[in-house]
């Protein structure tokens, strides 16, 4: 049943995925790719290499610590990279480069909402060959001052270096920001310093001055002010995707990379220059996921109001029962 209703939402997307933010695939790096290695079912976070352009780092969702570095040419996995020093993990969910060019990695997810009263993020530096190998990661252990949480969406400011985790919750979720410096030691606590609609995935610009947080059906850039979201957000044209579960910058912050889950997953570039669109208001549902947030106006364009609209709730009602089964399962 989940793999129907996946296929479900799948073609809803790709109906509806405007022909603007599609680029054709080919051997240019930072152009839309599809993921074919058969071991990533999951893709649940994606972050471009600092080291290797062209190369994105992936990981499944709930997995052995392995991530994958995909080049964006060809969309083939050139590197497996085994953790070691770090447990089984739980629920891994984000993925970034910092500024000292260490990758980090949001074991963060708990899908009961609160059953885990500590999560973990794992840290190691980027290697600098591209090859199959194993590395030495740091584990951090992480709380939330105001009691545990569900989360998906982990960033690194590419100037601070300071993390940054957004819950995820049905209401809206909270920002949260970690210590100066992560200890390795001792008890890392993130305390909630602003607010934050249903969020899947986040990543900060490389210039740090904006910060990009998407959810199922839309994204929106923030201005970064202060260690704050600095304005309510400018909606980019984010493609609907079966799962939307990603987002990270290009290295020069031109264009935004929007990936998802399933097998053969697509990532789907979508130009700055072009995309950025006024983010419109619409009536909200109260505990909706998107209580907080409205599609851009970029994400209806293409086939006729009407037909979007009616796309638009198929898509939506497939995911909650995506969602609803995903949950079931793993309890």
């Amino acid at each position: 049943m989940r793999t129907a209703l996946c296929v479900l939402g799948a073609a809803a997307a790709l109906a509806l995925l405007p022909a603007g933010h599609a680029r054709a695939e080919g051997q240019d790096p930072d152009r839309d790719f599809t993921i074919s290695d058969p071991r990533i079912t999951e893709s649940s976070g994606l972050a471009a290499s600092r080291a290797h352009p062209g190369i994105y780092w992936t990981h499944n969702d709930q997995d052995a610590p392995l991530i994958y570095g995909i080049d964006s040419r060809t969309g083939e996995t050139v590197a497996t990279l085994t953790m070691e020093g770090v447990g089984t993990p739980r629920d891994m969910e984000a993925i970034a480069v910092g500024p000292d060019g260490d990758i980090y990695v949001g074991d963060i997810g708990d899908n009961l909402d609160g059953s885990w009263d500590h999560v973990w993020i794992y840290r190691f530096p980027e290697p600098k060959t591209l090859k199959d190998q194993k590395v030495a990661a740091k584990q951090y252990v992480v709380k939330y001052a105001d009691g545990p949480r569900n989360a998906e969406a982990l960033m690194v400011h590419p100037k601070t270096g300071r993390v940054y985790i957004a819950s995820k919750n049905q209401a809206g979720g909270g920002l949260y920001a970690g210590p100066e410096r992560l200890s390795s030691s001792g008890t890392n606590t993130f305390r909630r310093v602003d607010e934050v609609p249903w969020v899947t995935d986040g990543a900060f610009s490389p210039d740090g001055e904006r910060l990009v947080l998407r959810g199922y059906f839309s994204a929106k850039e923030h201005a970064w002010k202060d260690g704050r979201l600095g304005d309510g957000g400018t909606g980019v044209g984010a493609p609907f995707q079966g799962q939307a579960e990603s987002v990270t910058y290009t290295t020069d912050g031109s264009a935004l990379m929007f990936g998802s889950e399933g097998v053969n997953s697509k990532v789907v570039r979508v130009d700055r220059d072009t995309a950025d669109v006024p983010a419109t208001e619409a009536p909200k549902t109260p505990g909706s996921p998107e209580a907080s947030a409205t599609p851009a106006t970029g994400d209806t364009q293409g086939g006729g109001q009407g037909s979007a609209t009616v796309g638009f709730l198929v898509l939506a009602g497939a995911t909650v029962l995506v969602l609803g089964i995903k949950r079931l399962l793993r309890r």
